[in-house]
């Protein structure tokens, strides 16, 4: 036990001592230009174990299994009624990364466009992957990969896992390389992932004080301009130390993100309050309808008649008033949120107001 606490206490300290060093340039930003670019096609899944599309729903698949054919050198008899239940029609997504050349491999995600009920055990014929250019890119073809299990009899079924989508690891061949200016003119630029004026300063510093002066200029918050060779395999060896210089990145502003449709809350450490007092309760209003028959007496000659009776009832729980101190941290304002009773629901009102009043010092996002 002694043991683990001292492992547990020296990777602490190795990550205060990383986070006092700072971030590398590579994790903060990016050199324009170098970047992946995504790849879509269509395409026909086949060897299906009767789960491919139903023709009448999905009649672009009969449809491409007779262009199929005809490419083929397949005539199909006029009037005859492709019924395809071994057969799918599916999207193919992959992603391009940068500097990448013909012959290389990708992986390649493949999802249902009909009907089909499961992809699992069938194979993807060959297929374009197209740019955003309307250019084919990669050539993808394979067995799909389907993390996932399914079976049905008798009315009953039983499904683990998503059996619509899948992957071919490695089942798409780059056919066409995407020009990248990284070796023209005498700068690049590079790109914060968040633009800040602290970070894009304190990164100029950086690169000025190990390269030289007036190797770095920053051009606006996010972009910073570098002096670079112009020789291909000086720049790339130049760019090797740029990326792994570290820079003190600058403090996070205090931000609150809620999923509304969720009821997620996440805020971070800088988020702090002015003096508020907080008042919950809930409110609930609950409708009860009771059905019941009104029977006239004998001989009255009135008639039968349906009757609603509906009661209805208002609770108003008690809010309990919290007093929240200015300057209180993130652990004071958790603390104080679930001390009266907040869910996650709950929050989603209450930080709402307490930005409306001017106690919450932070960003609300609402995602």
């Amino acid at each position: 036990m002694r043991f683990l606490t001292m492992i547990v206490m020296a990777l602490l300290a190795s990550l205060a001592q990383a986070a006092d060093q700072g971030q590398r340039i590579k994790d903060l930003a990016t050199v324009q230009g170098v970047r992946p670019n995504q790849l879509v096609g269509y395409g026909l899944v086949v060897g299906l174990d009767g789960t491919g599309d139903q023709a009448t729903q999905a009649p672009y698949t009969p449809l491409s299994v007779q262009a199929l054919l005809d490419r083929m050198g397949i005539q199909v008899p006029p009037g005859m009624s492709i019924q395809p239940k071994n057969v799918a029609a599916v999207t193919l997504t992959a992603t391009l990364p940068a500097f990448a050349k013909p012959g290389q491999a990708l992986d390649v995600t493949v999802a249902s466009l009909g009907t089909a009920k499961s992809l699992r055990g069938g194979t993807l014929i060959l297929s374009p992957l197209r740019g955003v250019d309307g250019q084919i890119y990669a050539m993808a073809q394979g067995n799909i990969l389907v993390g996932g299990a399914g079976a049905s009899g008798g009315g009953s079924s039983a499904q683990v896992n998503h059996l619509n989508a899948g992957r071919i690891p490695s089942g798409a061949t780059v056919e066409r390389a995407v020009l990248t200016p990284l070796g023209q003119g005498d700068y690049i630029n590079l790109e914060l992932v968040q633009s800040d004026f602290t970070t894009a300063n304190r990164m100029v510093d950086v690169i000025n004080r190990s390269l030289g002066a007036d190797t770095a200029r920053a051009l606006d918050g996010r972009l910073v301009q570098v002096r670079a060779p112009r020789d291909s395999n000086e720049r790339v060896t130049f760019l090797s130390k740029v990326e792994n210089l570290a820079v003190q990145a600058a403090e996070s502003s205090p931000r609150v993100i809620i999923n509304a449709r969720t009821g997620s809350v996440v805020m971070n450490q800088a988020v702090m309050l002015d003096s508020c007092a907080i008042a919950h309760g809930n409110l609930s209003v609950t409708v009860n309808a009771t059905n019941s028959v009104s029977q006239p007496n004998a001989f009255s000659q009135g008639q039968t008649a349906d009757v609603q009776n509906a009661d209805v009832a208002i609770k108003a729980d008690k809010g309990q008033l919290v007093q929240l101190n200015k300057g209180a941290k993130l652990a004071d304002v958790v603390k104080a949120l679930n001390s009266i009773g907040a869910t996650p629901q709950d929050l989603l009102s209450i930080l709402q107001a307490m930005k409306a009043a001017g106690a919450l010092r932070a960003e609300l996002e609402i995602i």
